[in-house]
């Protein structure tokens, strides 16, 4: 049955808009515990994962003054010219605050299978633009596998990926900042027609699929 509170009974903080996220469980059970930094310039950043077979994932961040003194720093060692990297960020960006921490290594940290054989390298590390954008992945080989190319009016903007060994594929976008095709010099390309409710994707194979939406702006979604 309900309870009624009593007149004069102090009621419990109506919880916050905003919580903190501590740990992911999937239908399977496997779990996911996130560890955050608890001060310094990474306070409240995650920093270290947990699986659910103990093992300990340690994530290494950067600032955006961080990777400019070492650009600097590989320059001056490479005999070269340092690059224009700038030691901020814009602080407010149209996709929200931008603080200018990236992640830019994850190592294994703890296995309890295997305590005494842990990986001497990163598993994965990843390069950065001096917008601040992701430039390059690479695998724990230090092997480059993904790399990334953007627009240089609009940060952020991707007009080009390639996965290592395979065609780049690159994008053409509107004036309202939406794809409107996908080129692949090697496979299936594809065009993006937007209406109301409504996207229409046509391949170069001329077959059609549409997805319907409904909502507005960064709320629409698809429906069917």
């Amino acid at each position: 049955c309900e309870r009624v509170p009593e007149a004069d009974e102090v009621l419990p903080a109506p919880l916050p808009p905003y919580r903190v996220l501590t740990g992911l469980v999937d239908r399977f059970g496997r779990t996911q515990t996130f560890h955050r930094e608890a001060a310094g310039e990474f306070s409240g950043e995650i920093t270290g994962v947990t699986d659910g077979a103990g093992r300990h994932f340690q994530q290494i961040l950067t600032t955006q003054a961080q990777r400019a003194e070492e650009a600097r720093q590989q320059a001056i060692s490479g005999g070269t010219e340092p690059s224009a990297f700038p030691d901020t960020l814009p602080g407010y960006t149209e996709y929200g605050r931008d603080n200018g921490i990236r992640l830019s290594a994850v190592w294994l940290t703890h296995d309890p299978e295997y305590p005494e054989n842990l990986p001497a390298a990163p598993l994965v590390r990843y390069g950065w633009t001096p917008r601040g954008e992701l430039a390059a992945v690479y695998d724990r080989s230090n092997t480059q596998v993904r790399s990334f190319t953007y627009d240089d009016k609009y940060r952020g903007r991707m007009v080009a990926h390639r996965h290592t060994g395979r065609p780049e594929i690159r994008y053409r976008y509107d004036s309202d900042g939406r794809v409107t095709e996908q080129l692949n010099p090697a496979g299936l390309s594809y065009t993006y027609q937007y209406e109301k409710d409504r996207i229409t994707i046509t391949d170069s194979l001329n077959r059609r699929e549409v997805l319907h939406t409904q909502g507005e702006a960064g709320l629409k979604r698809v429906v069917k």
